[in-house]
């Protein structure tokens, strides 16, 4: 399994969420966005919904109803077996999960006040077997992947 480390050193999650959903989403993949961040839901749907003027990315929030049915799902929790079947999961609070593991692709989303809790799982995952991880750094408008 992969999983991408992000480190969001210009833009929010919420800039930068919508651009991989969007390509999870043209390749008929499921998402499962994770954030246990108080008042989290609001900005991340808002980021789904206002991202291109012509069009939204469906998700809903895990509670609300109809999860089976979204493309992507916000949840407070992580889950090995995500209500709307996705087997791709974002970290979007800068908190590594383990349950993350058990999807085929993970996205680990963190800012500069979480990069030692970001290191110390980079250091944990390297010698995993069956787990590659890969680092992506921002340069400008756009992500360059290395250290």
């Amino acid at each position: 399994m992969r999983v991408d480390f992000y480190q969001l050193s210009r833009d929010p999650v919420e800039q930068v969420l919508p651009a991989i959903a969007q390509k999870l989403m043209d390749d008929g993949a499921r998402l499962l966005v994770v954030d246990g961040r108080e008042g989290a839901f609001p900005r991340l749907s808002r980021a789904l919904w206002e991202w291109k003027p012509d069009s939204f990315l469906a998700h809903g929030i895990d509670g609300e109803g109809d999860e089976a049915m979204q493309p992507i799902l916000l949840c407070a929790q992580a889950t090995a077996a995500p209500a709307n079947a996705a087997r791709n999961i974002a970290l979007a609070d800068g908190v590594w999960r383990d349950e993350a593991l058990t999807f085929e692709r993970a996205f680990y989303f963190f800012d500069d006040a979480r990069i030692d809790a970001a290191r110390d799982c980079w250091r944990n995952l390297k010698g995993r077997e069956g787990v590659e991880p890969r680092f992506w750094r921002q340069e400008g408008r756009k992500w360059v992947e290395g250290p």
